[in-house]
């Protein structure tokens, strides 16, 4: 994650995960400091609870909804493509069925 979110924070407006997420230093300050929303909901554990928005957070299920469908393809799942090339093709052409059912 730590590597990932200089690169992901240029190009997005909010920033959507779950409640693991939750953590103030490592996620929430880089993310307040580049000007992304984060849309995370605050652990149970949280001492001082912060706000999100609901609204814009229910729209996560929608993604993992299409991830679990996606995991439906044995190939997809067991990743049997030996090339990424292979790989994302497979994700392209499962993704293709799923959006036309």
């Amino acid at each position: 994650m730590d590597a990932l979110l200089p690169d992901i924070v240029s190009e997005v407006q909010f920033f959507l995960a779950d409640k693991a997420y939750d953590a103030d230093e490592r996620v929430l300050n880089r993310l307040s400091d580049s000007g992304v929303e984060a849309v995370i909901p605050p652990k149970s554990n949280r001492k001082e609870k912060r706000e999100y928005d609901v609204e814009l957070y229910k729209a996560r299920h929608l993604i993992e909804n299409f991830f679990g469908r996606l995991k439906q393809y044995r190939a997809i799942a067991t990743r049997y493509d030996k090339t990424a090339r292979n790989f994302l093709g497979a994700i392209h052409f499962a993704a293709s069925v799923i959006w036309l059912n």
